[in-house]
Order: structure tokens, then sequence, then C-alpha cells
């Protein structure tokens, strides 16, 4: 059986995505304890302590074939500097999430996270033929919706009390998940407009040398 999304490598000028093994776990580890990422409530990032189980979690919803999972690379630094994945694919009617995504806090906001989308996003539309890709947030996740709405992803809803948060510090409260697209018509002009901002990044790079 042939599998709509089967593990690639990813390179461009500023990251690689590398299918995810469990070679990444101490790099991933070392990575998530800046900045204690998994403290954030509205999220569900791995502990330090639980990054091989997740690991795990992501090979065998890949195996399933629902799930094409990454490490994210810094080639500066050849480390492993997050997670991200397509998941919830759907290949009879070609479309894919980007999601489960977390970098490391010092490359947070930065060339890297932008390149990383526009690797994903043209594989998905020029390679695996979508018609669609989604990203899916918390409502609370404010620097989420920010970093997608500043992709070219349109908001097509909110899904109300749409599942129960099973973050410690969330006590049971109930998430509102905000549901963002890009269909295949938009592609060409998001793909403009990320190849604008990853320009003026290098720009600005360049001249902070």
């Amino acid at each position: 059986m042939s599998v709509f999304a089967p593990p690639v490598t990813l390179t461009g000028q500023h990251v690689r995505l590398a299918p995810l093994s469990a070679a990444h776990h101490d790099e991933l580890v070392a990575a998530v304890r800046d900045g204690q990422l998994w403290q954030l409530w509205y999220t569900a990032i791995p502990t330090p302590e639980g990054m091989a189980a997740e690991i795990q979690r992501r090979l065998n919803l890949q195996a399933q074939g629902s799930m094409c999972p990454f490490a994210v690379i810094d080639p500066a630094t050849g480390q492993a500097v997050g997670m991200t994945t397509y998941m919830n694919i759907d290949a009879a009617n070609r479309r894919v999430e980007i999601g489960s995504t977390w970098y490391r806090q010092s490359v947070q906001r930065s060339v890297l996270n932008t390149e990383a989308k526009r690797l994903l996003l043209t594989h998905a539309f020029e390679q695996l033929g979508c018609i669609a890709v989604e990203f899916r947030t918390h409502f609370m996740n404010h620097q989420s919706r920010r970093a997608i709405e500043r992709l070219g992803a349109k908001l097509d809803g909110v899904l109300r009390s749409h599942q129960i948060n099973p973050h410690p510090a969330a006590a049971g409260t109930l998430r509102d998940t905000c549901v963002y697209s890009i269909i295949a018509s938009e592609w060409p002009t998001v793909k403009t407009h990320l190849g604008h901002l990853l320009n003026r990044s290098s720009i600005k790079d360049t001249k902070s040398c």
C-alpha cells in the first residue's frame, strides 16, 4: 500500500527538516528545556522525561499512515531544535495538517520557522498535490495564531469546547480550537509572500553582521 506522505528530508538555507527518529532524543530534550516549554498550559509540548514516549507516539502514527513527523534541524549547529509534522493526513481528499510543532525558545520568531513552513507547504502543494493545508491552535495561544496568520493562512472558524485540555496546569479546562487553512488556489500568492518575508529577514541578518 502506497503512503501519501512518506518520510522525506526537506532542506533550506536556514533549516533542515529530517525524518524524526529516536536518535534525536537527547537533542530534543535539551531543546525543550530552553524556556521550559512544556509548562505552557495551552500547548501539548512533551516534558524532558516524556520525550522518548512522544517520539515513539509520533513514529507509531507514522506507521499507521496518519502522520509524517520531522525533527527540525538548525544547519548552523547540526542540532535538533524542535519538532513538526504533517498530521491528520487525509489521503483520499489530499489534505494534511501542519501541526504538533514546537521550537526551542532561542530560535522562536526567527527565519527558521518561516522557512520551515515554506518547505512544508511547498512539498504539500507541489509534490503531494494537496488541495488544502490546515493549521490548528488553541484560541488562547496568541503567539501561534499570529504566526499562522503571518504565513497567509485564513481563519476557517473556531471549534468551541472542542477538547478537554489534559495539561496539568489547565485543570480540565475546555479548549476552543482555531482552524486555519491555505487552499491550493492561494498557494502561489502565499509562496510569493513567504519568499518576501525570507528575503527581508536575510537582508536584516546581513546588515546585523
